[in-house]
């Protein structure tokens, strides 16, 4: 494997990013941190590329920051670049992109996937955002996003005890989209990618725009919005293809438009 910090992979429209510092638990420097940013422009700008995945070589997802680049000066680059902690977590997005979880998402590494639109998780991974137990806070967007996809009581609690928590306990409170048995994240993840992949790309574009809205303004002031989106959407090529390939019982072939 190829000693590069972040390997970039491609399968049609789906793209793999992998962080890949395996002997550190994939935690996270400058160099990682910068070759992430770079994976994640590049599936953005690249109009092949529907959904991508994100993954970590190795025992675990990834374990955070590393402590090494934080002694070494390296904040900056690492948490206060464009887009964010690694140029994901305030990145403005308009494609998919999957969290592949094993063996551990912890402080920063969770924070990376928390940052991604769906968790595949293996089951007995460990998550949690430690940052209190050394007097820091999950900045990278643990604090202001964990309340907003599982019950606040039970985010404060995370969040000010610092304690870990398992794959049993994520699926219960709604925080993945799909679990997987232990060495079958990653392929659980293609099969979600795939599925996501098949559908019209205009209404997948749509849909996560608007799923996502909600983190910024409130419900009520979207109605209009989605409904112009709606009658847009349906309008369509590829929804008037959907709608015949139903009735003709054979797959959609989407056009884009």
């Amino acid at each position: 494997m190829t000693d590069h910090p972040v390997l970039f992979e491609t399968d049609g429209a789906i793209a793999t990013i992998t962080l890949n510092r395996p002997d550190r638990r994939n935690a996270i420097n400058a160099d990682l941190s910068t070759a992430l940013a770079e994976a994640i422009a590049r599936f953005e700008s690249d109009p092949a590329l529907r959904v991508a995945i994100l993954n970590g070589a190795g025992k675990v997802f990834c374990a955070g920051m590393d402590l090494a680049a934080f002694g070494a000066g390296q904040v900056d680059e690492v948490l206060f670049r464009d887009g964010g902690f690694c140029g994901l977590t305030e990145a403005k997005r308009s494609k998919p992109l999957i969290a592949a979880v094993h063996g551990a998402a912890v402080a920063g590494g969770f924070e990376l996937a928390l940052g991604c639109d769906l968790i595949v998780a293996e089951d007995g991974c460990r998550f949690g955002l430690p940052e209190v137990i050394r007097g820091l806070v999950a900045g990278a967007g643990g604090a202001l996003r964990l309340a907003s996809l599982i019950p606040p009581a039970r985010a404060r609690e995370i969040l000010l005890t610092g304690r870990l928590f398992d794959t049993d306990e994520a699926w219960e409170m709604g925080l993945l989209s799909r679990r997987a048995p232990a060495g079958e994240g990653l392929a659980a993840a293609r099969a979600l990618a795939h599925q996501i992949n098949g559908n019209a790309p205009a209404a997948v574009h749509e849909t996560l725009r608007l799923s996502r809205a909600t983190d910024t303004a409130p419900v009520a002031d979207l109605w209009t919005e989605n409904a112009d989106t709606l009658r847009r959407i349906m309008a369509s090529a590829d929804a008037a293809e959907g709608a015949r390939a139903f009735l003709e019982r054979r797959d959609p072939v989407w056009t884009g438009r």
